[in-house]
């Protein structure tokens, strides 16, 4: 007989909008060098150690992001969410974020603040519980703690 699989109890959706499967590659001076696969593999393995399972979506289509949300539903406890340049024009995504009713951690491995002007404003920043930007590919890994923290804080 094997060892007995420990119950997970908490459960995230990594939500990753356009062009952020070009990770390691797209304009490494402001994205790193680090890669959207790579990115994936930290956050399993630090979920997998903390008693947490972890889903990723990374889709170029609006569309499809929204219906990772839905499909969510039900099943996430909390989402870390990058949006990409839909984090300054989808209302769409933003309405489904708020009706899936699932706590949000939006992240940004740029500070989006240090950026373009029309870069600003995230549509998505009222809606989530926080936002983590600037840190490069670390923010993802701050985000995944900030999702753990809201679990265990929802469940005491």
């Amino acid at each position: 007989m094997g060892t007995p699989r420990r119950a997970v109890e908490k459960r995230i959706l990594v939500l990753n909008g356009p062009n952020l499967n070009l990770l390691g590659r797209r304009e490494p001076d402001q994205y790193g060098r680090t890669t959207l696969k790579e990115i994936e593999d930290e956050l399993r393995s630090c979920a997998d150690s903390r008693g947490a399972q972890i889903r990723f979506v990374q889709s170029n289509h609006e569309g499809e992001l929204i219906d990772a949300v839905h499909k969510a539903m039900g099943w996430a406890d909390a989402m870390i969410v990058n949006a990409g340049g839909l984090t300054h024009s989808s209302v769409a995504l933003r309405d489904a974020i708020i009706a899936s009713a699932i706590p949000a951690v939006e992240v940004h491995l740029s500070n989006i603040y240090r950026r373009e002007e029309f870069r600003h404003r995230s549509l998505i920043a009222d809606v989530a519980v926080g936002q983590i930007s600037g840190f490069g590919a670390l923010s993802y890994r701050l985000g995944l703690e900030a999702a753990l923290h809201l679990i265990d804080k929802k469940g005491s």
